[in-house]
């Protein structure tokens, strides 16, 4: 079996497309989306993302300002400028790129963004709405893989999904999301025995750990969906993912591609929550 490829560009261009008429028929109206994005420090990472995040709401017609700091803005500084872009009108989605230098606590930083500007959905109280199911924003990346999912047309109810990772922005939410969507849920991490026992059981296995090669094709029950959250690089320095594609591919049904799967729905969802969040304002 040959594994049909799940293609986060094309999605993600059909999403967007979706964004621009959402954001044009709110601009229409006078409420014009607008996402503020906040970097403290010169991370070179950090810059690229901040640079495609200020792009994609550009291109879809949604208006965005950028705030770059040096490193040494004070931790007071930044909570101050977060309370001002709470209180702007214009001001729909506030986003601080993560990481923030060692003297700024990055938690302290997310509970000062209002909730109704929460966008990255990374909030206690966002977490909170998630776990119990009520309405919010959802972590971006997570999120976009539900979507990944939802593109094959497979009915999550009832099957078995395999989580790798629990962390706070990408693991954890992924399993609530797939239970939201009446999976039945795993969570693998480092501590876990035999992840491929898991594994091999799974209709559907979500690798998010940042390490190569976490699930290989005798980890993978034929026909599973497969979706690959890392970014690493090997040894030629070629971006890959968690997952050795080329052998797991021989067995699943779907799988996302490194780079080009997940990747672009992660900013795609960070649009879909910020016209969200112009919606909600009224």
């Amino acid at each position: 079996m040959a594994a049909q490829l799940i293609d986060g560009n094309v999605l993600s261009k059909q999403m967007r497309a979706e964004v621009a008429t959402r954001a044009a028929a709110l601009t229409a109206r006078g409420r014009q989306p607008g996402l503020a994005v906040v970097l403290v420090g010169d991370d070179p990472a950090s810059q690229v993302y901040v640079r495609n995040k200020v792009k994609a709401c550009h291109d879809a017609g949604l208006h965005s300002v950028f705030e770059k700091f040096d490193a040494t803005l004070t931790e007071a500084e930044l909570l101050a400028r977060i309370d001002a872009l709470n209180a702007d009108p214009a001001i729909h989605g506030i986003l601080v790129q993560m990481p923030l230098p060692k003297h700024i606590d990055p938690h302290k930083v997310i509970e000062r963004i209002s909730t109704r500007k929460d966008v990255d959905g990374y909030s206690v109280l966002s977490a909170g709405e998630l776990m119990t199911g009520l309405p919010g924003f959802r972590p971006c990346t997570p999120y976009g893989c539900m979507k990944l999912i939802e593109s094959t047309g497979v009915d999550l109810r009832g099957k078995h999904a395999v989580v790798i990772g629990r962390s706070n922005t990408v693991g954890k939410p992924m399993a609530l999301l797939l239970l939201q969507a009446n999976a039945t849920v795993t969570i693998c991490h480092s501590a876990t025995a035999d992840i491929g026992h898991h594994t091999r059981q799974a209709d559907v296995v979500v690798a998010a750990v940042g390490r190569r090669n976490v699930l290989t094709a005798d980890m993978v029950k034929p026909g599973a969906i497969v979706i690959d959250v890392g970014i690493n690089r090997n040894e030629a320095g070629k971006l890959c993912g968690d997952v050795d594609f080329a052998g797991v591919a021989e067995l699943a049904s779907h799988i996302t591609p490194v780079p080009g799967g997940v990747g672009p729905m992660t900013i795609t969802m960070l649009l879909v929550n910020t016209i969200e969040a112009a919606e909600r304002a009224g």
